[in-house]
C-alpha cells in the first residue's frame, strides 16, 4: 500500500555539501538516507517529497558535518498482511513465480498457486497446469494476497502470496473462467 507519511529525524549534511543552498543540502542527504531502502523491516521508502521544517545546524566536537533536526514528508510502500496486490510474474521457476507489485517482488511457491499439479519447463521458463494445460509465463499479470511479509533488506525481502482464494489468479485465466461461466448461463 502507497502511503504519505510524516517523520522527523536528524540529519547530517557533509562539509562539501554546504555551499549549496541549505534545504537543498538536507533534501540531498535525507534522500541518500531513506530512498529506496527499507526502513524499520516495514516499509520501503519511494521518495523524501520536501521538508517541512528544519532547525539551526549545530556540529560536534571532532565531527566535520553540520547536522539538522528535521520534518519531512515521504512517498513509502508497505505491503500489508492479506492485502490483495496486482502485479506482473518477473520469474518463472520450478518452485513457483515471482510477482512484481509496487517495488518489490514476492514469491507464489507453487502449492499456492492452483490445487492442479504444476511442472516446469525449462526450456520455455513456464510453468504448465497439467489437467486444463494453462500456462504460466514471465509477463503475465496476477492477481494475488499477501500471506507473509519478512522486510530486512531490499535484496533479502521475503514476501509471500496466494493465488488459490476466490477471485485470484492469473489474469488470462480469471478470464476464461468468466468466460465458460457466461456461456453456461
Amino acid at each position: 500500500m502507497y502511503k504519505l507519511v510524516e517523520f522527523e529525524d536528524t540529519v547530517p549534511v557533509k562539509p562539501e555539501d554546504l555551499s549549496k543552498p541549505r534545504e537543498e543540502a538536507i533534501l540531498e542527504s535525507l534522500r541518500d538516507m531513506y530512498e529506496s531502502r527499507i526502513v524499520d523491516k516495514k516499509f520501503f521508502v519511494l521518495r523524501i517529497l520536501e521538508l517541512l521544517e528544519k532547525s539551526e545546524g549545530y556540529i560536534y566536537e571532532e565531527d566535520p558535518n553540520v547536522y539538522y533536526d528535521v520534518k519531512a514528508k515521504a512517498l513509502i510502500f508497505e505491503p500489508m498482511l492479506h492485502e490483495v496486490v496486482f502485479g506482473e510474474v518477473v520469474d518463472v521457476a520450478n518452485f513457483g513465480i515471482f510477482v512484481r507489485f509496487g517495488p518489490l517482488d514476492a514469491l507464489a511457491h507453487i502449492s499456492q498457486i492452483t490445487d492442479e499439479y504444476l511442472s516446469y519447463d525449462k526450456k520455455s521458463a513456464v510453468l504448465r497446469a497439467e489437467q486444463t494445460k494453462r500456462l504460466i509465463k514471465i509477463g503475465d499479470t496476477a492477481i494475488a494476497r499477501i500471506i507473509g511479509i519478512s522486510l530486512e533488506k531490499k535484496e533479502t525481502n521475503k514476501i509471500l502470496l496466494t493465488l488459490k482464494q476466490p477471485g485470484l489468479g492469473i489474469i488470462s485465466w480469471l478470464k476464461t473462467e468468466k468466460e465458460k461461466e457466461k456461456k453456461k448461463g
